[in-house]
């Protein structure tokens, strides 16, 4: 060959032809390395050790560098016995673990602290004034002097016996016999009449609470007594205030009761109603109350207002109303109790709650009583009470366990057909829960249809259908009575035997009420609730996780229902949300939270074209 061929400029070129190209220099690299430097850039392989790489290089410098690295690696693992191998990777494993519950730790404290109320729970003018109550409230009540006289060991022992849990400053001793609570004969002879004979758990430590003046939060499982808890006190202090001084005309209210629904607030209105009957008949002075909700017409209770009000039970639109038009005034007013507080606090109520806070001249003893009160909601609501005292009888929302709870699954076309099979179940008077008035509607003609003697009741019948419904019903002239939510805070029906479950709600806390409607007063009931896939998840994990908890029978397709999210239940101080109370998600995975922030994020940049004042209208 005469013409020598040039090499290719891609591999090494002499000096040359170098400084002539404008090639730089690249120096051969064989294929199989040059795919897994492609690779390693498109991160296939993540990272490799630079042994590993190295071991597949030129053999040169493979044999000086590679067998060394191996040799340490593969010679370190054969001298260690597998078992100790075992126990350093499960050594790791755990440590990996704790660091991942400690990161969901340190990323719910986060979330708390963005959805922490910084405003705190009390009326606009001492928010504005700074105005701080340091003191709780006096009264003239002492418990009995042999009660005094006994150590603080055996008060701690009475609690611990009968489970009650409590928090606060100087708390009062608990007292086992409504006698000692010094309550009037009067009241006595009303409480044999109802076969209350003695004291339930939260009344034993909550009466002797409210009579001292103590403000406080009372959170018990339904059915357990809490509206005596806060009645009978404030009837005994505006019988104690009327022998003093009587109320003159347009005085008054002395106590307020607020109720988050119109059933609750009458169911209340009545309790207060039979305890005062049982003081005329004692030819006391005339405790005088009145009822203030909505769908009722306001002129009976201006009535009894002009006359002059002791006690006032009221629901928060109508009460509001009233103050606003100044038909009511809370200036003497020193008692303020919120029935169901997490309800109001929570969703809608809480400007409103605010609002009538701002209404008041003065200190008040302020009284929140529910079920159902997450932490969340407890520290919050702290920020409107004075050292107050916290009873808890069970945990914040735990079901009873006087009642059995069954739950099946009932396709969606099929539940109301599978009705009637589940009202066979019990004896009458038997409740039905439904998410929507349309269903309410639907179940109560198929239900008359059938022959069944039922009413219902929901948000959208009148106030005087809905009250004649509900006294049939509590009469036991109707057997069934069917209803949406509005029938599960708070009412007490006697001798309900069966509480279905049409749909699960869309809250566990709603359930948790649901349910309490049987199981009342140490009587034990029934429970059944149909589940579908389209409920959300979370929902059945909360209901999986509140079945384990009340140790009752947990079905097959519950038990399947096993996230990734589970591991971490159990993870800090707290079970569970710590913003909805739920035990089978953490706060990072609250459907709730979820929901507030989407209805807060929908609100951002929406102008009130319909006010007065809007600029564009």
């Amino acid at each position: 060959m005469t013409s020598q061929e040039p090499p290719r400029k891609r591999y090494k070129q002499s000096d040359e032809e170098k400084s002539e190209s404008d090639d730089e220099y690249v120096p051969y690299v064989p294929v199989k390395e040059r795919k897994k430097q492609q690779l390693l850039k498109i991160g296939r392989l993540g990272q490799l050790k630079d042994s590993d790489l190295n071991n597949q290089r030129s053999t040169s410098e493979n044999e000086l560098g590679g067998d060394e690295e191996e040799e340490e690696i593969w010679g370190r693992k054969n001298n260690i016995p597998l078992l100790d191998q075992h126990n350093e990777l499960r050594k790791l494993a755990e440590a990996k673990k704790v660091s991942a519950a400690e990161r969901q730790l340190k990323k719910e404290e986060e979330i708390l602290e963005i959805v922490a109320e910084k405003k705190a729970l009390m009326g606009v003018s001492e928010l504005a004034k700074g105005i701080q109550y340091n003191d709780p409230i006096k009264t003239s009540w002492t418990p009995p002097r042999y009660v005094l006289a006994f150590p603080q060991s055996r008060h701690e022992a009475l609690r611990n016996n009968l489970r009650i849990l409590v928090e606060g400053a100087a708390i009062p001793p608990p007292l086992k016999s409504f006698k000692d609570m010094k309550l009037h004969e009067g009241i006595l002879e009303g409480l044999k009449q109802k076969h209350i004979n003695k004291p339930t758990p939260i009344q034993v430590q909550g009466i002797p609470t409210v009579l001292s003046g103590r403000d406080m939060i009372g959170i018990a499982f339904t059915g357990s007594g809490k509206t005596l808890v806060f009645v009978l006190p404030l009837i005994m202090f505006c019988l104690e205030q009327e022998i003093k001084m009587p109320f003159i005309k347009n005085e008054g209210p002395y106590g307020l009761i607020i109720c988050p629904s119109r059933e609750l607030a009458k169911q209340t209105f009545d309790i207060i109603q039979y305890f005062c009957s049982h003081l005329k008949k004692k030819r006391l002075p005339e405790i005088r109350s009145c009822l203030s909700i909505g769908g009722v017409p306001v002129n009976e209770a201006i009535e009894i207002i002009q006359k002059g009000v002791h006690i006032m039970v009221a629901t928060p639109g109508r009460l509001m109303d009233m103050l606003e038009k100044k038909i009511v005034k809370l200036s003497v007013c020193r008692y303020l109790c919120m029935d169901e507080a997490d309800r109001m606090i929570d969703l809608g109520f809480e400007e409103d709650v605010r609002t009538i806070f701002s209404y008041f001249n003065g200190q008040r003893q302020t009284l929140l009583f529910s079920a159902t009160m997450p932490k969340k909601i407890q520290n919050f609501a702290r920020s409107a009470l004075v050292k107050p005292i916290t009873i808890n009888v069970g945990r914040a929302g735990a079901a009873s366990m006087n009642v059995t709870q069954e739950v099946e699954y009932v396709k969606q076309e099929a539940k109301i057909v599978y009705l009637l099979e589940c009202l066979q179940k019990t004896q009458p008077p038997v409740l039905i829960f439904a998410e929507k008035k349309q269903d309410v509607d639907a179940i109560h003609e198929y239900l008359l249809l059938k022959g069944v003697e039922a009413v219902a009741i929901h948000g959208g019948k009148d106030q005087e259908e809905r009250s004649k419904s509900v006294e049939a019903f509590r009469k036991h002239e109707k057997d069934v009575l069917v209803a949406t939510d509005v029938a599960s805070k708070g009412l007490d029906f006697p001798e309900i035997q069966h509480v279905i479950n049409y749909d699960m709600p869309d809250d566990v806390e709603n359930y948790v009420h649901r349910i309490g409607r049987t199981g009342r007063s140490e009587n034990t009931g029934l429970a059944t609730t149909f589940i579908n896939k389209s409920n959300d998840e979370m929902v059945l994990l909360d209901l999986k996780h509140l079945l384990i908890e009340a140790k009752q029978r947990v079905p097959a397709f519950l038990s399947e229902i096993c996230p990734d999210s589970e591991k971490y239940l159990e993870v800090g101080d707290e079970r569970g949300c710590s913003y909805c109370g739920g035990l089978g998600h953490r706060i990072t995975d609250c459907p709730k939270l979820e929901a507030q922030q989407n209805k807060q994020a929908s609100n951002i940049g929406r102008r009130d074209y319909l006010s007065n004042t809007a600029a564009d209208y």
